[in-house]
This record gives C-alpha cells, sequence and structure tokens, in this order.
C-alpha cells in the first residue's frame, strides 16, 4: 500500500488520540504481559520461563484486544469518514462481489 492510500483527507489531521491508538493498544498488551512475566519469574525463579510466560501473554493479549477493537461498531463521524474515503477511491467496495464470467471464445 502506498502512503497516500492512507494519508488523511486534504484539510484534516488526525488527532493525537488516532495517532497515538496503535501504541496505546500494544503498550497495553505489554503491560498485561509484563505482569505475567514477572508473576511467573518470581513465582518459578526461572528468567527463562518468565521471558516464555511473556511472549506468550503478549501476542495472547494482543491478538484478545485486537479482536475486542474489531467489534466495536463506528459511530457516526468514524462512518463519515469512512464513506468520504471510499467516495475517494470510487464508490463503495463490496467485499464478496461477484466476477463477470470471461468471455468464451469459439473455435477452440
Amino acid at each position: 500500500m502506498s502512503a497516500k492510500k492512507n494519508a488523511p483527507a486534504a484539510g484534516r489531521t488526525p488527532s493525537a488520540r488516532e495517532v497515538l491508538r496503535p501504541a496505546e493498544l500494544v503498550g497495553g498488551s505489554a503491560g498485561l504481559a509484563l505482569f505475567g512475566g514477572l508473576i511467573m519469574w518470581v513465582s518459578t525463579r526461572t528468567l527463562l520461563v518468565g521471558a516464555i510466560g511473556f511472549g506468550v501473554i503478549f501476542i495472547v493479549a494482543l491478538v484478545v484486544i485486537a479482536l475486542f477493537v474489531q467489534s466495536i461498531k463506528p459511530d457516526a463521524s468514524e462512518q463519515a469518514d469512512l464513506a468520504e474515503q471510499d467516495a475517494r477511491h470510487g464508490g463503495t467496495r463490496p467485499v464478496l462481489a461477484d466476477k463477470p464470467e470471461p468471455e468464451q471464445h469459439e473455435g477452440h
């Protein structure tokens, strides 16, 4: 993907909250993983087990948080922004559109 497709509309700059949202989600996952990794390290007194626990908890927390974020319905301003982005790219973009069948040439 090119940077132009993901660029904000002309005259609109993304808010600080929009810019920092991905870092907030990854940071939250890292915080949960750090807590779980420290608990595992302290209880087993083995650094390797704590590091493995950190990695597993980080990945699971990241996936679960990403699934929760995808389940949130966009509000009116987000829907307007999505409609504006669709309009710039030629209208709506159906996910499962029927493709036209290729033309059959006679004589083969």
